[in-house]
């Protein structure tokens, strides 16, 4: 069960990323460097990535706590891209992101939510090892590694290379207050799946 859950969601991620240069019936390979500015992408290709190892060193033998580990850092990168979208960004801009994800594009509602719910069951229920404080610390490397990426990119990179600020982090000058939300948020989440890894 375990095994095909994880292909199924590299499968499905998989076939979202390779999608994404399509538009109007056209193939612009610039859109994935536009899409992998998103930790939502990322995190998702994280993800993925990891439960192929799972599923590849399932299908053949035991599973190395490394690969555990990678599983557990994409897990909660996802649940922090499942979250974030409800708790901050629904809020912060007003509009109602439950029928955003239910009539927009598949990769809205795979990325946001199917796919993250997916990685929490699979690694909460059916990958349960234990897991140790200095462990679950290694799920908050993700968001911090992007955090410097997006701060460096939205406060400090040259005019032409800089992004908009698309996730509104730096709103009336608040970066250091999101930045410090996000890495707590995450820090919350890391603890909780470490509870569950505990049960």
């Amino acid at each position: 069960m375990d095994t095909a859950l994880n292909l199924l969601i590299f499968l499905v991620t998989a076939g979202l990323v390779l999608s994404f240069p399509r538009k109007d019936g056209e193939w612009r390979p610039e859109r994935w460097k536009a899409a992998f500015r998103f930790f939502t992408v990322q995190s998702n290709v994280l993800c993925a990535a990891a439960c192929l190892l799972t599923a590849a060193f399932a299908m053949t033998g035991e599973v190395p706590e490394w690969v555990w580990l990678l599983k557990y850092a994409g897990t909660a990168a996802v649940t922090v891209t499942m979250l974030t979208v409800f708790l901050f960004l629904a809020p912060a801009v007003g509009e109602n992101w439950v029928k955003v994800l239910l009539t927009g594009s598949p990769s809205d509602l795979f990325m946001h939510v199917l796919t993250p719910a997916a990685a929490l069951v699979s690694f909460c229920v059916f990958e349960k090892r234990g897991m140790s404080f200095g462990q679950a610390l290694w799920g908050m490397l993700p968001v911090l590694l992007y955090g410097i990426l997006y701060i460096r990119k939205i406060l400090y990179a040259p005019a032409e290379k800089r992004w908009d600020d698309f996730y509104g982090f730096n709103r009336g000058g608040k970066m250091a207050v999101s930045a410090a939300g996000m890495l707590a948020g995450t820090f919350a989440i890391c603890m909780a799946l470490m509870v569950l890894q505990n049960l």
